[in-house]
């Protein structure tokens, strides 16, 4: 492991993970075309926004796919590789399947010292050994900044996919991780940041979401998703919008990773924050004059390797309680899903 005041990866990159994200308006318009492909045995793609692509190849088996890739999130290698992995495989998760293999992704300067590249790539390795799975091979070009991710294929039952679509009116909400891990990077990457505050969010990104996935099978899942680089009222915002229903957020219920109020308060904020919070505005997320400006703007805080969000009938919430805490997987119930439309925030 390379130490960290003799190679700063943050410093090699303008935006840091999942906050380097394309804008939510930019890329709704450049991806819109393709919206409009139909297979019958595709039983996921772009239309309802969802976090992988599930392809149906029997009758119980379909592959899901996705690729994530992201700019130093942290300073040493081993721990960006790892992150990177979490997040790539969190995808698969969230449409409530397994991960078989991933394959690597990635880019580097080229003066970038192989020493790190050999600790990004072992840190990626190790977290995908503890996901069950490995890593098949992949891909790696020259750039100006160093870039790092996976391309996952998972797999699921067909009738057992969760989309972000399934929300219904009565439903409760709940989040498996804190939130505040942009600001807090954006905090590093300024030489702004608490050891210990680091030390918090890191371990939440390097948390696999695979164990709270797991559990929550045991209950009825309607709408699953997981929460990166379009914050918690993004990705909120867009299973209201798939599901046709009003999804309210309990501020005051919503984790929060410690000092990450204090960091927005310092103004350190990343870009993909003011993006966030600009195009989901105007969208239809509304936040109550109560609720405190601070938590309000975290609610926008692009996330990396963040948590799971689902939406859980009523009647099944004792048995999903039961089960996240038996698998000793952090939850926290944070809102309710009505009739109407939008997301609401209120105290």
């Amino acid at each position: 492991m390379i130490a960290h005041d003799e190679f700063k990866l943050t410093s090699l990159a303008e935006c840091a993970g999942c906050a380097a994200k394309l804008s939510p308006a930019a890329l709704s318009r450049v991806v819109e075309p393709l919206t409009h492909q139909t297979d019958p045995r595709l039983i996921v793609g772009l239309q309802t926004s969802d976090d992988a692509a599930v392809f149906r190849l029997t009758d119980t088996i379909a592959a899901i796919q996705t690729v994530d890739f992201f700019t130093p999130i942290v300073d040493d290698p081993w721990t960006f590789g790892s992150i990177a992995a979490a997040n790539s495989m969190s995808d698969v998760y969230a449409m409530g399947g397994e991960v078989l293999f991933t394959v690597n992704v990635a880019a580097f300067p080229t003066d970038f010292p192989e020493e790190a590249i050999a600790g990004i790539f072992a840190g990626g390795a190790e977290k995908v050994r503890e996901a069950g799975a490995v890593v098949a091979g992949g891909h790696t070009i020259n750039t100006a900044e160093p870039i790092y991710g996976m391309s996952v294929t998972g797999q699921v039952h067909p009738d057992q996919v969760w989309t972000k679509a399934g929300a219904k009116p009565g439903d409760l909400l709940y989040l498996t991780k804190p939130i505040g891990t942009g600001v807090t990077t954006t905090a590093l990457k300024n030489g702004a940041v608490q050891s210990n505050d680091l030390s918090r969010a890191v371990e939440s990104m390097l948390q696999l979401n695979g164990p709270a996935a797991r559990a929550a099978r045991a209950a009825k899942v309607n709408a699953c998703t997981d929460i990166t680089g379009y914050s918690l009222l993004g990705h909120t915002y867009e299973m209201a919008l798939k599901s046709q229903v009003q999804i309210d957020i309990d501020a005051s219920n919503v984790p929060l990773i410690a000092g990450a109020q204090g960091y927005v308060e310092g103004n350190h904020v990343p870009g993909g924050l003011v993006r966030n919070k600009a195009y989901f505005s105007g969208l239809g997320v509304k936040i109550d004059p109560s609720v405190n400006s601070v938590l309000a703007t975290l609610l926008f805080d692009p996330q990396t390797s963040g948590g799971l969000l689902f939406a859980i009938p009523e009647s099944g919430v004792p048995e999903f309680e039961s089960a996240l805490v038996e698998a000793s997987v952090n939850h926290w119930r944070i809102g309710r899903v009505l009739k109407g439309d939008g997301v609401v925030v209120r105290n």
